[in-house]
């Protein structure tokens, strides 16, 4: 089942005095599957982090769709696009984005009352389960300042699943870890996508790339290239995805 469908996305910026237009995105097509982990790629100004905007309703493209879950993001109104966010998608983001002035548990539960409709027992009982799971009971009430990168990144991700999302869009969620905690994550992703969670993430990082089901890669605004895991062990998708990625650099086609 399509959970997720990018259709000809295409995105211009003008220039601050209108004297030049740029072409981030020149038309991606790509679709995601329920329960599939698809990690993008591509050389720093490819168009990544602006398709993770659009995708994440952020910004609008110039052409194209978006369709979540049968919705298409364009058709949203403004003053519904905040809701639609929360109901709908996860955030997993490279500086954690949490609240100092909040407790880890706070933090974890701000989507859930954001939304106002769910009661404190089942919102608690929620939050419990999934703290379990990631391993942060005993932190719960610390706050992100006295507490490790690892275990900061551990409570955004909990943040990210509490509200139950169709899709979690993880903007280079190792890129301010070390290598213990940025292992740990990679295997909780991949524990979250075995239990049925849909991920989208994008990524510089090969090692994090290599824990996903398919990678995209973006070159001058287009997809250049997909790899699917098959049956390919971490390590042998890591130099599948180390040889495309040399092709992006030395410009050359894909094989």
């Amino acid at each position: 089942m399509e959970i997720l469908n990018v259709n000809d996305i295409r995105k211009t910026y003008t220039s601050r005095f209108g004297a030049q237009q740029v072409q981030a995105l020149k038309g991606v097509t790509f679709s995601v599957e329920k329960g599939e982990y698809v990690a993008i790629m591509g050389e720093s100004g490819s168009g990544k982090t602006t398709l993770l905007n659009i995708l994440a309703a952020l910004d609008k493209p110039t052409g194209g769709k978006v369709i979540l879950d049968g919705m298409e993001l364009s058709g949203i109104k403004e003053s519904e696009l905040a809701v639609f966010r929360r109901n709908n998608l996860g955030f997993v983001f490279q500086e954690f984005n949490l609240l100092d002035t909040f407790s880890l548990k706070d933090n974890i539960l701000l989507p859930l009352v954001l939304g106002g409709e769910m009661k404190l027992a089942e919102m608690t009982g929620r939050l419990n389960e999934i703290a379990s799971r990631l391993g942060i009971s005993e932190i719960l009430n610390k706050y992100p300042y006295e507490v490790s990168g690892g275990q900061k990144q551990r409570a955004a991700v909990a943040r990210a699943l509490i509200t139950d999302p169709k899709l979690i869009l993880a903007d280079e969620p190792t890129g301010a870890l070390d290598s213990r905690s940025s292992s740990d994550l990679l295997q909780m992703f991949s524990q979250i996508n075995r239990n049925g969670q849909t991920i989208l993430m994008v990524t510089h990082s090969v090692d994090a790339a290599s824990h996903a089901g398919r990678v995209l890669f973006i070159r001058d605004g287009v997809v250049f290239h997909q790899i699917y895991r098959g049956d390919c062990s971490n390590e042998q998708l890591y130099r599948k995805i180390s040889d495309t990625l040399t092709l992006l650099r030395t410009g050359g086609d894909k094989q």
